[in-house]
């Protein structure tokens, strides 16, 4: 059995001066919206959905524009966010742990990713099982902490099926879709 251990990325401000200037904080799940509520933003893509970074080292703006100061940069290529707005060609995003700014569209990607269960993030007693068949009871392949980033092939609103990474070997398998971040609950897609 395989196990996987998160990296915790590196920020440029902390999460405290973030608070004083009046960013919002999600809670996991509460964002969450049923398919037929989505609308459509400038783009003609649906608001809300999913993306990921396209490049290893990303800045987050408090605002539309390279004039607005970078509050967060993001060091790891594939992580998944989710576009809330669109201005021009900026996209409002949140990340995993709640936290929104400002991202140029060129730097995220339409690839579908997800962290498992980063709302479980310090707690390595509650590991994701990944399993070789989209089945209970089948035979799990992989045990994977909280906080793993994971690309996703696809989406059947209960099951995803899921490629990992870890250290130059790729897992294969699928997980619950309850236990991930970057896709929504009963949503169906393929990459």
């Amino acid at each position: 059995m395989i196990e996987f251990k998160f990296i915790k990325l590196l920020n440029v401000f902390s999460a405290l001066s973030l608070l004083a200037a009046g960013t919002l904080i999600a809670v996991p799940g509460a964002h969450a919206q049923q398919t037929a509520s989505i609308s459509r933003g400038p783009s003609g893509l649906p608001l809300p959905r999913f993306v990921s970074l396209k490049s290893e080292r990303v800045n987050m703006r408090v605002g539309p524009g390279k004039d607005y100061a970078v509050s967060w940069m993001y060091l790891k290529s594939g992580l998944p966010f989710e576009i809330i707005q669109e201005y021009d060609n900026w996209r409002r995003v949140r990340d995993s742990e709640g936290t929104m700014g400002w991202i140029h569209g060129s730097l995220l990607s339409g690839n579908r990713t997800a962290i498992t269960t980063p709302w479980r993030t310090g707690s390595s007693k509650d590991t994701i099982n990944v399993y070789e068949s989209p089945k209970s009871g089948a035979k799990a392949v992989a045990y994977v902490e909280p906080g793993v980033l994971a690309n996703v092939q696809k989406c059947d609103g209960v099951w995803c099926e899921l490629e990992i990474s870890n250290g130059g070997k790729k897992i294969h398998g699928f997980t619950d879709q309850a236990d991930l971040w970057g896709a929504y609950p009963d949503e169906k897609f393929e990459d």
